[in-house]
């Protein structure tokens, strides 16, 4: 009768099995391990490779967005300086259009008032001469205590800020008004404080009266706004020195309201020398001042008062100084 073999579970031959996986096993993570830093070490080096680049896209986008900024700003100043010309020209073309259609206006009058003159020498017979031969008029050199026997006149108007943003409307009535005065004269002339001429071309010269012609300075006057400093002693020195003629009855009008520098003696002494007397000791030049209180209890106003005060003592002429706007 045989004997059976006992089976043994743990026999060496499964040991053997068992230790050959625990080796693949520990070869697997033997070779992942020498191979995982080289892994890691790439990933930074492509990490920072990017950020490198990123960077260098963001240095040349804020490298575009500057020159943009400069060509904006390069943009910005020449549109600025287009509204500028754009206004300039616009300015200027008022300003022709004015001195055309003074022109124009001018010739016109010139035509009417020649037939007109010679109408009136046909007209005027031999008992017209006897009748007006012993006509003797009462006096109107006079108007309100103001002289106005000259035969030319010249305004001189304050530009300032304080005179065209403020009392402005005042100042047109107030010229208005002296123009309506002297019914006629021979030639009218515009400047403001600065001695810049209202119509350039006419710089220099006498503007000949008209009615066409006092329409156009009041309508001009309304957009007028000349450089201006607020002294009167540039305006009355071009005046004087340009328009003094020993032969012409004159009168500067002053329009103002501020004397911000200079002694009011000085002055006095100066124009005194400019404007020369006769021989009967007056002023060929007549010289009268409108005071507008925009600057009332200031010492530039109190100034201004005095200086118009002086000059028009001392040149024939009369200040009048407005109690309110």
């Amino acid at each position: 009768m045989r004997h059976r073999r006992n089976m043994e579970t743990f026999n060496l031959s499964f040991l053997d099995v068992v230790c050959c996986g625990f080796g693949a096993v520990i070869l697997l993570l033997v070779i992942t391990k020498i191979y995982e830093p080289v892994t890691i070490q790439k990933s930074k080096e492509d990490m920072q490779e990017l950020v490198i680049r990123l960077e260098n896209e963001l240095n040349e986008l804020r490298g575009d967005s500057t020159v943009l900024n400069i060509e904006l700003d390069e943009i910005k100043e020449q549109l600025s300086e287009n509204t500028k010309k754009k206004n300039k020209l616009a300015g200027d073309l008022s300003e022709k259009q004015g001195e055309f259609s003074a022109t124009q206006a001018i010739s016109e009058e010139s035509s009417g008032l020649l037939n007109s003159l010679l109408s009136a020498k046909q007209m005027l017979t031999d008992e017209m001469k006897r009748l007006l031969k012993d006509y003797n008029p009462i006096d109107d050199s006079t108007v309100g205590g103001i002289p106005v026997d000259s035969e030319y006149i010249i305004f001189v108007i304050d530009t300032s800020g304080s005179m065209f943003q403020g009392p402005w409307n005042l100042v047109i009535e107030k010229i208005t008004e002296t123009l309506a005065v002297y019914p006629t004269v021979k030639g009218i002339q515009v400047l403001n404080d600065e001695g810049e001429y209202m119509f350039s071309t006419t710089s220099g010269s006498w503007i000949p009266d008209s009615p066409a012609i006092r329409r156009n300075i009041t309508r001009t006057l309304q957009f007028w706004n000349p450089y201006s400093d607020s002294s009167p002693v540039e305006g009355i020195t071009e005046a004087i020195t340009t328009f003094y003629d020993t032969d012409k009855k004159i009168s500067i009008y002053v329009f103002g309201d501020d004397f911000p520098r200079g002694s009011v003696e000085a002055v006095s002494r100066y124009v005194a020398r400019l404007n020369k007397a006769d021989r009967y000791g007056n002023r060929l030049v007549r010289i009268h001042g409108i005071g507008f209180p925009t600057q009332a209890g200031t010492a530039n106003g109190a100034r201004f008062a005095h200086l118009m005060r002086k000059l028009s003592e001392d040149n024939g002429g009369t200040f009048v100084a407005l109690s309110h706007l």
